[in-house]
């Protein structure tokens, strides 16, 4: 097998959008999204675990990492979904077991609704099926510059994101510092828009698609116990992660990809 690893920055529609590729090439894909106030190299602990077997895609989506932060351009969910298929479709990679964490797996779900011949099968880890689930408290940092904070103070308005006790690592706390504030505002307005619209398992029970929710038993992002409303999706897995919070994929790397593989042996393409 040929495998191709590094990163690119691919112009699509004017907007430059980076990525990163693992793996063999033709090999099954993964496609990970991250959520908000990350970026694709959040997914760094698990890439390992997976592109000994599988093609690996991360995407920085507009606004993140080290994708263009354009002024004026639209972070809404849906434009985010148009661009993570773009570049799918300029790798030549389909198609994909599509993965998102938190809200990630909102974009993994627009990406499904639009492109449904990219997603052989969808993954959402810790994503809430709608806004009734969120049980985040607001970051109370707005009037306050990303440099000025020390990591200590990163650290706290992180904590949510993992389990209680969990060290967070100097990496996840540069990458927060990478934070564009108004992406992050953008996205912020644009997820509930997104979820008031219609929820996911509403969304997602037409598509017909695989799906697989993993929801860490002690998120303090989004409500564990909402993830029974993805049930009522015809062949939906849910599997509830003992010990674990809101970020599986990071907190236990392991736990994680044994799931996604599994999954994928069973639904990809």
């Amino acid at each position: 097998m040929t495998v191709s690893n590094g990163e690119s920055t691919l112009l699509l529609d004017g907007e430059e959008i980076h990525v990163c590729q693992d793996g063999p090439r033709d090999a099954p894909a993964f496609l990970l999204v991250h959520g908000t106030a990350a970026a694709a190299r959040s997914w760094e602990p698990i890439v390992p675990l997976l592109s000994g077997s599988h093609h690996v895609v991360r995407i920085d989506l507009l606004g993140c990492g080290r994708s263009a932060r354009p002024a004026g351009a639209s972070y809404a969910v849906e434009d985010q979904a148009r661009r993570a298929a773009s570049a799918l479709d300029r790798l030549g990679v389909a198609p994909v077991v599509a993965v998102g964490h938190s809200s990630g797996g909102i974009v993994v779900t627009a990406l499904a609704e639009r492109r449904p011949d990219l997603v052989t099968g969808a993954v959402l880890v810790n994503t809430g099926p709608d806004m009734a689930a969120y049980i985040a408290k607001e970051i109370p940092l707005r009037e306050v510059s990303w440099a000025e904070l020390t990591d200590d103070q990163i650290r706290l308005a992180m904590t949510d994101g993992f389990a209680p006790g969990f060290v967070i690592p100097q990496a996840f706390v540069d990458q927060f510092r990478d934070i564009d504030f108004a992406v992050f505002a953008a996205t912020s307005q644009a997820v509930p828009a997104y979820l008031d619209e219609r929820s996911l398992p509403d969304r997602l029970a037409p598509l017909a698609k695989p799906l697989l929710v993993l929801f860490g038993e002690e998120d303090r992002r989004w409500r564990p116990s909402s993830a029974d409303g993805y049930r009522v999706v015809p062949g939906a897995t849910v599997r509830m992660l003992p010990g674990l919070g809101h970020s599986p994929n990071l907190e236990d790397p392991a736990r994680t990809a044994d799931l996604l593989l599994a999954f994928a042996a069973d639904h990809a393409g």
